[in-house]
């Protein structure tokens, strides 16, 4: 074999303390071997010892017995040079040969004192005075030992090791490599774009997938050759193989559900939002039916599809069910606008055909009126005639000139009527015959008669009743009742439920007969139960609901009975934020006895859930109701009253649905209310920059922004996490857990951000930290930097004459940089 540097080694065995074993074959020509090269060889076969227990010692094994004395001296000066450990012991194999053990013993005799000062070093005769030292069972089969150690073996063993941990290194740097490239990819917002990355990625992880698995079977070979369970290390191996396939499969599933969701968004956009037309007749009605029911089925698709990706669980199933109540909106909105109309063309249809009808036996009798021979009136017998004559034509009159008499044709006829009853009761004195007129003249059937009839007043009074009945002022009068009518009725059933409620539910659980019926824990619940509901039934029974009858004759003064009456409204905030306490109250005892007791009492279809929303129901009811009289009201001298009004209504379901969200904030240390109002509150994507600081390390699968829930009080922003809880007996109201709070007076916005119109930046101390927020249209950014806005302009009027610099600071880096973004 050969004598290079690879040829020393540690066996593994041990001697006195512990100690480790390192052999120096013989022949290993000393001399030939590099300074360099022999430092490496002894720091390498000592690092491991020394690293696992420091200040080990180690015991060398030099065999020289067919050496010479000079080679032994040689090597013991190296070692003594070069020996990187606490070297304990050098155990030297002397030569064999007569003569160089002669000189070894004289040379080492006179060199034994030097070499005791740097090393103690033991001359051997054989290989057995080495028994005196180490045990058999630590030394190789060379030196006589029974320690199964074969170098060449292990060299090759240690080199497919360090072979191996190559190609682990390689492959964690390309799994490395495969995150950051996940993590750092801009997506687009075109659908083939996602599509390609979606195959790329797949590609580069069927890729990867190869290169683990052939690690894998590389180690398990090593492992077998090793004295190590193979067991644990299929288990490794395995864990690994499943870690990676858990984060492509999770990044693999968002890039899926983004391209869903630019897929479904762009079909959200492709629906066309049209506006009810000025239909004029049938034919156009029949064509912007059939385009409406076809933008409509193509809305109801697209509602069903998102109600499949939420489903799923979608990453963005708020926004795909907002998309979703949005198209059903615009579809109901459609569907009522085109009915609306429909029922409007058909009245007037209808008018139109009573008009014609109505023209035609106006020709009819002006025509008669015309050729009555006024000749044969001198008898009796004539005027009877022509009295009945007169009579059954007017019998046939039709429905729309029943209250008409005094105008038109009518009091023409009404008129001849009553001569010829005058004529027809009496004898009538003979007069002077005229000029016959012919037996059957032309009849000319057209509203205009000709001037020789003597009926061009018949225009005139044709189109006076024609205005009056195509006037819009009349319509618009009882189309206003009537919304004014169905707001008083609903209001009275509203009260009516409400005190069912509270006598057949809320007061029998005070009844002791049904005591038995109701379960311990629900006893002294009641108030968690119902909430306020007493103090809303006491407001709608005593004060709102005889203000509205007061309203009927009148509907545009309704206006005024809200705005007075607005501060009252608030009770409806203390109800909702009750809210979800009663609904995890009832989902917990909605089936015992006693609940169904009293449902069977009332005879209500409906369980007391249904009717302890109808508060809810009706907040929503009130705004649309007063759309409606506003829509009729449009020249009304009170229309800013029902405006206001309308506002009122629609800024309390806002303060309510923001007051219902803050109540669901965990984690906060202190007094929410110490933060002012809310005035804003939802949901965007955000991303966030700091000025100093360590870099922030970007997680593996995150190739998508932070989901933050913002909350805008008056004197703080906070950032939450929504959270909603999922499974069959979850409470499905929503949580958000604090994760973040900015002092508005310490803030500062950025309202264009390049790229996107969506965005817009909240930075905090001078930029320290900078938070970019896309929102998810841009109707909610200007609606939100509008809000900001107003909170920075009190601000500075507040600190006006004070201290303006931070103020004017906060302006100049604002101006900045949008205009660095225009």
């Amino acid at each position: 074999r050969g004598h290079g540097p690879c040829e020393y080694a540690g066996s593994g065995g041990c001697g006195e303390d512990s100690s480790v074993i390192i052999t120096l074959p013989e022949c290993s020509a000393f001399s030939n071997i590099p300074e360099e090269a022999l430092a490496k060889v002894l720091s390498y076969l000592t690092l491991i010892p020394r690293t696992r227990q420091p200040g080990v010692k180690f015991i060398i094994i030099l065999d020289r017995r067919l050496d010479t004395w000079a080679s032994i001296k040689t090597a013991l000066a190296r070692i003594a040079a070069s020996f990187p450990g606490n070297l304990y012991l050098v155990l030297v194999l002397r030569p064999t040969s007569f003569f160089q053990r002669t000189v070894t013993d004289l040379g080492f005799r006179f060199s034994q004192e030097d070499f005791m000062l740097k090393m103690p070093v033991v001359m051997l005769s054989s290989v057995t005075d080495l028994l005196q030292y180490i045990d058999e069972n630590q030394l190789t089969s060379e030196f006589g030992g029974t320690l199964d150690y074969c170098h060449s073996d292990w060299i090759v063993l240690r080199t497919a090791i360090e072979s191996f941990a190559v190609m682990v290194k390689d492959v964690a740097q390309m799994l490395q490599a495969f995150g950051t490239e996940l993590a750092e990819t801009q997506l687009s917002e075109e659908c083939s774009a996602i599509e390609f990355l979606l195959l790329s990625h797949t590609e580069k992880y069927r890729r990867l997938k190869d290169a683990i698995r052939s690690v894998m079977r590389e180690g398990r070979q090593l492992l077998s050759n090793l004295e190590t369970s193979r067991k644990e290390g299929d288990a490794d191996t395995v864990y690994m193989e499943m870690a990676f396939d858990g984060f492509f499969d999770k990044h693999h599933l968002k890039l899926q559900q983004y391209l869903q969701l630019l897929r479904y968004e762009h079909g959200f956009q492709e629906v066309n939002y049209f506006s009810v037309p000025n239909i004029k007749n049938a034919q156009e009605r029949k064509i912007t039916l059939c385009v409406f029911q076809e933008e409509m089925s193509r809305a109801q698709v697209l509602i069903l599809h998102g109600h499949q990706l939420a489903a799923g669980h979608h990453y963005a199933m708020a926004l795909i069910i907002q998309r979703c109540n949005e198209l059903r909106h615009q579809c109901d909105a459609l569907t009522s606008a085109l009915n609306a109309k429909h029922n409007s063309l058909t009245q007037a249809q209808t008018l139109m055909h009573c008009l014609e009808e109505a023209q035609r036996w106006c020709d009819d009798g002006a025509y008669l009126l015309a050729n009555q021979q006024v000749d044969k009136f001198q008898s009796k017998e004539g005027a009877q005639a022509a009295l009945r004559g007169i009579e059954k034509f007017q019998e046939a009159a039709p429905l729309l000139l029943g209250a008409g008499e005094d105008v038109s044709v009518q009091a023409l006829i009404q008129s001849r009527r009553n001569c010829l009853r005058k004529l027809a009761n009496k004898h009538v004195r003979p007069i002077q015959p005229v000029a016959p007129r012919p037996e059957n003249p032309p009849r000319e059937k057209s509203p205009l008669f000709s001037p020789k009839h003597g009926m061009w007043h018949l225009l005139s009074d044709t189109v006076c009743l024609n205005d009056t009945l195509m006037s819009d002022d009349p319509g618009n009068v009882c189309d206003s009742r009537h919304v004014m009518k169905e707001l008083i009725e609903t209001e009275r059933i509203y009260v009516e439920e409400l005190l069912a409620v509270l006598l057949g539910y809320r007061a029998e659980m005070d009844n002791p007969s049904l005591a038995p019926l109701l379960p311990t824990s629900l006893r002294n619940k009641r108030d968690v139960l119902f909430g306020n509901l007493p103090d809303i039934y006491n407001f709608h029974s005593s004060v709102f609901l005889q203000n509205l009858e007061s309203c009927l004759e009148s509907p545009e003064a309704v206006g005024a009975c809200f705005l007075e009456r607005k501060d009252h409204f608030h009770l409806y905030e203390c109800y909702c934020q009750n809210k979800p306490r009663s609904d995890s109250l009832w989902r917990q005892f909605s089936d015992c006895l006693f609940f169904q007791e009293c449902q069977k009492k009332l005879e209500h279809k409906l369980a007391l859930d249904s009717y302890l929303l109808k508060p809810v129901q009706r907040l929503t009811k009130y705004q649309l109701l007063l759309k409606e009289l506003l829509k009729y009201s449009s020249g009304c001298e009170r229309v800013s009253e029902l405006q206001g009004a309308l506002e009122a209504m629609l800024d309390l379901l806002k303060s309510v649905n923001d007051s219902m969200h803050q109540i669901a904030i965990t984690g906060y240390e202190g007094d929410l209310s110490n933060l002012g109002r809310v005035l804003m509150q939802g949901s965007f994507s955000m991303w966030i920059s700091h000025k100093k600081g360590p870099t922030r390390v970007k997680e593996l699968a995150r190739f998508k922004p932070m989901q933050r829930h913002l909350f805008l009080h008056e004197h703080a922003l906070l950032f939450c996490k929504r959270r909603e809880e999922h499974g069959e007996n979850a409470d499905k109201t929503p949580s958000y857990s604090f994760k973040h709070c900015l002092k508005m007076s310490a803030v500062g916005i950025t309202e264009n951000v390049k790229g996107d119109v969506k965005k817009f930046e909240i930075w905090y101390s001078g930029r320290e930290e900078v938070y970019v927020i896309q929102s998810p249209t841009v109707e909610v950014k200007i609606v939100w930097l509008n809000e900001i806005r107003k909170i920075l302009t009190n601000q500075q009027k507040q600190l006006k004459g004070l201290n303006t610099f931070p103020m004017i600071k906060c302006h100049y880096y604002s101006c900045i940089s949008t205009l660095s973004n225009v």
